[in-house]
């Protein structure tokens, strides 16, 4: 009898390998060892039904976690509890005495494929106004050679004789308690109902096959950086025509140049010259929709708040917008020529009389210090 060698092992990767990590290793071996690749090469195709073997077994939590423990004698049932048809774990040692009082479900049927996430990146103007992407998405597809049943073409799955069709295998346990009747998936076509006797060659059985798929993704306004978008079964193909799984689009916004984004209001910090704070000015402010005119009255004092209505982030659900709030930073010059303290020294001489100050004198003073 050849003996198993270690599903890591297999994979090439440590066993603290993530669940990313462990899909890497497998779709490059599925393509390395693929009998299409390898025609009329029998261990090429015993490579490649151990690579998705292993994969199987490690790329579910549950069975990873009784694999890790038990070693491949896990992956059949727990040793020393052999009622018969073994047992997948610690619930079926509570169902066989407490009639599945834990809450465990017995699963029947092909499986479900694996969800899939998918990290995207847009800009701070795709996040306020929406968009709509294009991605390529590396998946399993189902087998277009056995249409994803995992049956050699011509054949098909035939009712599995140890659980009739059922996927479920009932054991009658004495217990003090009296007779309790425990309900497990049938170890044999692993709950399936239905087993492969001659495997797809070209999926080996799995009913499924790396490959990718376009989709069209519309990511709506007022996402942010930590939104999600779920695709409905646009995750990986189930094995051997097993509902496919969900696709989940995680967004990661990137960071405007000058405005920062608070709920759905947006910020502009607004720097502005002595000169222009005091005798006011009408300047350009940046916004997502592009330049806006703002004046700024003479006088304007340091952290005054200018608000744009209507000019911020859309709501997700109601669509309303929030406003853009545009906060005054009064820029003191640095670094002033002995031409430009002097004229300085003059403004603080003439404002600190009560008379009034002529217009002409400031034009002068905006030249003297350079902003002009």
């Amino acid at each position: 009898m050849a003996i198993k060698r270690d599903y890591y092992e297999v994979l090439g990767v440590s066993r603290s390998a993530s669940g990313e990590e462990l899909k890497r290793a497998y779709r490059k071996l599925a393509l390395q060892y693929h009998p299409d690749r390898n025609p009329n090469d029998p261990q090429a195709e015993t490579r490649f039904k151990e690579v998705n073997e292993a994969y199987e077994v490690l790329s579910d939590a549950s069975k990873r976690q009784r694999y890790d423990t038990f070693g491949h004698a896990g992956t059949q049932g727990m040793p020393g509890f052999d009622f018969g048809g073994g047992f997948s774990g610690m619930n079926d040692i509570f169902d066989a005495f407490f009639g599945g009082a834990m809450g465990a479900r017995t699963r029947t049927g092909p499986q479900r494929g694996q969800d899939l996430r998918l990290d995207l990146r847009i800009s701070f103007e795709d996040a306020v106004f929406g968009t709509e992407r294009e991605l390529t998405i590396p998946r399993a597809e189902a087998c277009s050679s056995c249409e994803g049943s995992g049956a050699e073409p011509g054949t098909s799955a035939q009712t599995c004789p140890q659980c009739r069709g059922t996927g479920q295998i009932r054991r009658a346990a004495q217990s003090i308690f009296g007779q309790i009747v425990n309900v497990t998936s049938c170890p044999r076509c692993r709950g399936e109902g239905k087993i492969i006797e001659k495997p797809c060659r070209r999926c080996a059985g799995a009913g499924h096959v790396p490959g990718e798929k376009q989709v069209r993704v519309r990511i709506p306004a007022g996402v942010d950086s930590g939104s999600q978008i779920r695709l409905s079964r646009e995750g990986e193909a189930g094995p051997r025509g097993g509902e496919p799984g969900d696709l989940y689009i995680a967004l990661h916004v990137k960071a405007h140049p000058v405005l920062q984004r608070n709920g759905t209001d947006i910020i502009y910090e607004l720097p502005l010259s002595v000169v222009q704070a005091t005798l006011g000015d009408s300047v350009e402010i940046p916004t997502v929709e592009g330049s806006q005119r703002l004046e700024v009255p003479p006088g304007t004092q340091y952290g005054r708040v200018f608000r744009l209505h209507g000019h911020g982030v859309p709501h997700l659900r109601s669509g309303r917008r929030g406003d853009q709030i545009i906060y005054v930073r009064v820029v003191i010059p640095t670094n002033l020529t002995a031409q430009q303290k002097e004229a300085l020294k003059s403004l603080g001489e003439v404002s600190g009389k009560p008379h009034p100050v002529d217009k002409g004198f400031f034009d002068k003073f905006k030249r003297a210090i350079g902003f002009e």
